[in-house]
């Protein structure tokens, strides 16, 4: 593999885009434990097409910030969380932009209330598109605000 065809690197948090749903800067944490992405949902509506329609949450401090995105799920999937209780989710291809570079990924629908970031990039959506740098943050990308540092999670 030459230089040019290295993946670029990433930390273990980036802002990510998802353009077909109309998502921009998504605080997402970096997981190569994780197989499958997954991103916040508040309520998931089935629509009689077979498609779904889903509340993403954008953010909850200072003010709760929602956007409701219609999908066609491409399956479902039973994950046991770390809690131990198995869950099935629906699971959504889309687009993912993490700075310059776009693919497509499979994201699993999911409550991330109690989480920091409210998405989460699992490997399959990072092998051979990005290599992981766990020491460091935002490398393709910025925070949106640089006043604080943020906490690990």
């Amino acid at each position: 593999m030459s230089s040019s065809d290295t993946p670029p690197r990433i930390g273990w948090r980036e802002r990510v885009d998802l353009p077909d749903w109309g998502l921009r800067g998504v605080r997402a944490k970096i997981d190569t434990g994780a197989r499958t992405s997954a991103i916040d949902v508040a309520q998931i509506e089935e629509l009689p097409d077979g498609r779904i329609r889903f509340e993403v949450v954008g953010k909850t401090k200072p003010t709760r910030k929602t956007k409701w995105v219609e999908a066609r799920p491409v399956r479902t999937s039973v994950v046991k969380p770390s809690h131990g209780e198995p869950q099935t989710r629906y699971v959504c291809l889309t687009t993912l932009k993490i700075g310059e570079h776009t693919h497509e990924v499979e994201i699993s629908l999911v409550c991330r209330r109690k989480m920091l970031c409210r998405m989460l990039i699992g490997r399959t959506a990072l092998a051979e598109h990005f290599l992981v740098d766990a020491s460091q943050m935002y490398l393709l990308t910025k925070p949106k605000s640089s006043k604080q540092p943020e906490a690990n999670g």
